[in-house]
């Protein structure tokens, strides 16, 4: 059986890995700024990263390193405040200064180090503060629910509030589980693909498994889940998603482990999606476009991306107004070929369009009051199909450009 909670305490976190935070002075609010996550008898992994052109120097570092260890992992470096991006071999070179110092203090080889960074682009990351934050940290380390929620806490830059969720697999009495943090509220549109103010997730088991069987298991949550999430349109150049296995359970990866697992790992990471764009910044309303009766999934992603991506629809969100025309034509400019007159639209419970003119069941009240709830669906039919699409995204509001009108300065 499969649970998945987002209460800290509803579950047991996997076996096999050890979490900590401490403050380096990277953010100037003085809050936590660095997170380390410990596998102390080694994890194997696989990643998905941005695909955007411009990748930061962690992005690099994390690929090389992977691809050295034929992706096995001791340690895992966070360090939030600073995205260490378009900082030239300097980057480079801070990156690999910080790796070499917690191979140093938890006791593993540099390139079993895989870093992270998030925050502003174009700083020079002052590698001398993680540095010297590292002894301190290693006292504080453990594997209780505290040193989780410290870790996932130490990621967050303009988050409000931790991103966690987990869940457990009953495999013939023994326990498989997984337990994952997030962080990530803007310059949220994940394109994430496999090796070769940003989401960074960082998912945990004590699940057996080699690289290969991880990066298959791994694939196809992320498509469904941080791949089909969007608050503002902007791909980051830090996007990381890594998911590592202890194996300290005993439960090895099997064809009868593999798709329980495989089902427990798709709701931890639609839980972190979910939470993410809630957590948006400046996010009034949460909206999920539900794309039906597409000839492809694809058609039907590259339609709802279309729509979240429009600003005349999130501004419309922002204040509930059921203005259908908005959708209807952002789904016409998506570069997808459908017959307008086959399609049917439907905010919340409220048919709105259907067969080429607006529906004579449209209640313009009723579709403004559903709209008006914090989360809501709308449902596009586009006639043509039966493929289908969950996409979740958000409103654009005053206050999301407040945050990001002076985000540098």
């Amino acid at each position: 059986m499969d649970i998945v909670e987002q209460d800290m305490k509803a579950a047991g976190l996997p076996t096999g890995f050890q979490w900590g935070a401490g403050k380096a002075g990277i953010k100037a609010s003085g809050n936590l700024d660095v997170a380390v996550a410990i596998a102390p008898k080694m994890a194997t992994a696989a990643a998905m990263f941005t695909r955007n052109q411009v990748v930061a120097a962690p992005v690099t570092v994390g690929r090389r390193h992977l691809a050295a260890t034929d992706g096995r992992v001791g340690a895992v470096l966070v360090n939030a405040g600073n995205a260490n991006c378009a900082t030239g071999q300097p980057g480079i070179d801070a990156c690999l200064s910080t790796c070499s110092a917690a191979a140093e203090t938890f006791g593993c080889i540099f390139d079993e180090v895989f870093p992270s960074s998030t925050g502003i682009i174009g700083v020079p990351l002052p590698a001398e503060k993680v540095i010297a934050a590292l002894p301190k940290l290693k006292d504080s380390i453990g594997s209780a629910d505290e040193h989780a929620e410290l870790f996932a806490q130490a990621i967050m830059t303009t988050d409000t509030k931790k991103k966690v969720a987990r869940a457990v697999v009953d495999v013939d009495g023994a326990e498989v589980r997984i337990f994952g943090a997030a962080k990530g509220a803007g310059m949220i549109y994940p394109r994430l693909g496999p090796p070769h103010a940003t989401m960074l997730v960082y998912i945990f088991t004590d699940l057996s498994a080699t690289s290969e069987e991880l990066r298959a298991a791994l694939a196809p949550a992320v498509e469904r889940s941080f791949n089909c999430i969007s608050i503002d349109g902007d791909t980051s150049t830090n996007d990381t998603v890594l998911l590592l296995a202890s194996g300290a359970s005993g439960v090895k990866m099997s064809d009868r482990v593999r798709e329980p697992f495989e089902n427990a790992l798709k709701l931890v990471c639609a839980s972190l999606a979910h939470q993410i764009v809630d957590d948006g910044e400046g996010v009034g309303h949460v909206v999920t476009l539900h794309i039906t009766g597409a000839r492809t999934e694809a058609d039907a992603k590259q339609v709802a991306t279309s729509i979240a991506h429009s600003p005349l629809c999130k501004t419309a969100w922002s204040s509930a107004d059921p203005n259908w025309g908005r959708l209807l034509a952002a789904a016409g400019y998506s570069g997808v070929s459908f017959n307008p007159a086959n399609v049917r639209i439907t905010i919340g419970a409220q048919p709105v369009f259907e067969l080429g003119v607006r529906s004579e069941a449209f209640n313009e009240a009723a579709a403004h009051a559903a709209m008006s709830e914090r989360e809501y669906t709308i449902t596009i039919d586009l006639g043509t199909g039966h493929a289908e699409c969950r996409f979740v995204t958000c409103d654009l509001t005053q206050e999301y450009v407040k945050i990001n009108a002076d985000y540098s300065t």
